[in-house]
């Protein structure tokens, strides 16, 4: 999942975009103000793309861009403005931003602009990581374990990879189509769509308390799978 940051103090509008990115794919961390925004920039590598807001109680999102550009000069930067005067669209720009979107906007149409950024800077979408977590579950990336509530699970290759991609993908729809892609692994081993059932139904007897009504890896009909690291209320 593309790590955006957000930088924004419309508590409202910071709602609606976490729940329209998040549904999106994309994994959502927010500022409201510029000091916050600064500490948690620290480490740009940690996210692919920013959205900054232009006006803040304590600062203006210029003023972050012009931090960030000092130490990262391809990370995307979008600015999302209130308005589209010109005079601010030539300071975002000139100043290191590479797109602006005012308000109020489409969400659809700053999730087709945070993709086009994405594809033209050419940074890697997934970083090198050592683990994945999931409410009960745990990943032990290097080691190639899995443990569910401090129980290891006794997994296949093929199971073990199906896992990880569900868990990394978590709250997203994936079709079968889309896993059956992903399983391929480049060396002539290849999931065919029976098969993918076979290692839902296993995953489900390995992880779920009631594998008949599962919590965690749910058969969303008519669309694929979807991994859910709490268990629905």
């Amino acid at each position: 999942m593309d790590r955006l940051f957000l930088l924004e103090d419309d508590k409202s509008l910071i709602d609606g975009l976490r729940y329209s990115l998040e549904k999106n794919g994309f994994r959502l961390t927010v500022a409201r103000t510029v000091g916050e925004a600064r500490e948690k920039l620290e480490r740009t590598e940690d996210y692919d793309l920013l959205l900054l807001d232009v006006s803040l109680p304590d600062g203006t999102g210029f003023d972050v861009c012009r931090q960030v550009r000092a130490q990262d000069a391809s990370i995307p930067i979008i600015f999302l403005t209130a308005a589209d005067e010109e005079t601010n669209v030539i300071r975002g720009l000139d100043g290191g931003g590479d797109d602006y979107i005012t308000k109020p906007f489409r969400l659809g149409e700053l999730c087709s602009r945070i993709r086009a950024q994405l594809r033209r800077s050419g940074r890697p979408q997934e970083r090198e990581r050592k683990e994945l977590r999931s409410g009960g579950l745990f990943i032990d990336l290097l080691a190639g374990r899995a443990y569910m509530e401090d129980r290891m699970l006794e997994l296949t290759a093929a199971e073990y990879r199906l896992l990880c991609l569900l868990v990394e993908n978590e709250g997203r729809v994936l079709t079968r189509t889309q896993i059956l892609d992903a399983l391929w692994d480049g060396n002539g081993s290849f999931v065919d769509d029976n098969t993918l059932s076979v290692y839902v139904r296993r995953l489900r007897e390995k992880l779920e308390e009631d594998p008949s009504a599962p919590a965690h890896l749910l058969t969303v009909r008519g669309r694929g799978y979807e991994w859910k690291g709490q268990r629905r209320g």
